[in-house]
């Protein structure tokens, strides 16, 4: 089922999804102060176009860098990545088919509002503990 679910989204909002977590990891990699905002948002863009099996957990060492990095791109770039979430989102519970997709592109507010200070991984490692 999750395959499925992942094809699904690829096709009608995953591609697009990616391709602006992308452009967001390029733009901020020109910048050498904002690299590891690039490196996430390179992380993410993979979450963004297969993210059916995965979840996000807190990273327990990310400190007050973390936090104040999260800030910082909140402001240059998460609101507009965010918006994107909220616009697909209520566009996919448009069709009775497309609510699962639409749920998944709501739960990735947070990570796109916050990416730092969290690890993508898969579910079935949180549900064993290995997470952890």
């Amino acid at each position: 089922m999750r395959t499925l679910l992942n094809i699904i989204w690829l096709v009608l909002c995953g591609f697009w999804m990616a391709v602006g977590y992308a452009l967001a990891g390029v733009v901020c990699c020109i910048l050498i102060v904002t690299i590891p905002f690039g490196i996430a948002s390179f992380r993410i863009a993979g979450y963004a176009l297969w993210p059916f099996g995965r979840t996000t957990v807190p990273k327990p060492q990310s400190g007050t860098a973390s936090l104040i990095g999260n800030v910082i791109w909140m402001v240059v770039a998460g609101i507009w990545l965010a918006i994107g979430h909220i616009t697909t989102g209520i566009a996919l519970c448009a069709t009775i088919i497309g609510i699962p997709m639409g749920i998944a592109s709501f739960k990735m507010i947070p990570i796109s509002l916050m990416p730092l200070g969290v690890d993508i991984v898969p579910v079935d490692a949180v549900r064993s503990g290995a997470a952890y």
